[in-house]
């Protein structure tokens, strides 16, 4: 019941919303992030990347095999079947990490990210920080861990802002 004391404004910016409260804008594009995510056909693990400057969606990538070559789920996996741990051996892979993805489609349709910050369901590898690092990437923001101290050393010496998300 609106207050007759306030005004038109003012019960406006009282009413519950219907889905609950508006997340921020980090939860927001975290689960953007985690959205992007299902579109992986990875048999290990599904991971989800966005990249976003000034609250603009630039580009997004997920794990995956390369255009046009039939999905993990198709064709198997040659790392499930050597027991390759995680986080090994990253060469055997057919696949692109989320964030790799991310950075060739932003690179395929010719949008720039220098500048810009990701959010990824995981935390980047080696191979993936050096490359963010190389992109200007200033701020990560991630979810779930991922066996690589390396790579936050180098997120750390690069002076790349790590936000963990949980």
């Amino acid at each position: 019941m609106m207050d007759p004391g306030a005004s038109f404004d003012e019960a406006l910016h009282r009413q519950p919303l219907p889905n609950g409260p508006r997340p921020g804008w980090e939860d927001y594009f975290m689960q953007i992030a985690r959205v992007v995510a299902t579109r992986s056909t990875c048999l290990r693990r599904q991971v989800g990347a966005v990249v976003v400057k000034n609250r603009q969606i630039l580009a997004t990538g997920y794990n995956g095999v390369p255009r046009l070559l039939p999905h993990c789920d198709e064709r198997g996996c040659l790392r499930d079947r050597l027991k390759v741990p995680s986080g090994e051996r990253h060469e055997l892979c057919r696949g692109l990490h989320a964030e790799q993805n991310a950075i060739v489609q932003a690179a395929y349709h010719g949008v720039a990210i220098q500048g810009a910050e990701i959010y990824c369901t995981h935390q980047p590898c080696a191979v993936c920080a050096k490359m963010l690092v190389n992109c200007d990437i200033g701020a990560v923001y991630f979810g779930g861990d991922y066996p690589d101290q390396l790579a936050m050393e180098v997120f750390e010496e690069a002076g790349t802002r790590l936000v963990f998300m949980g």
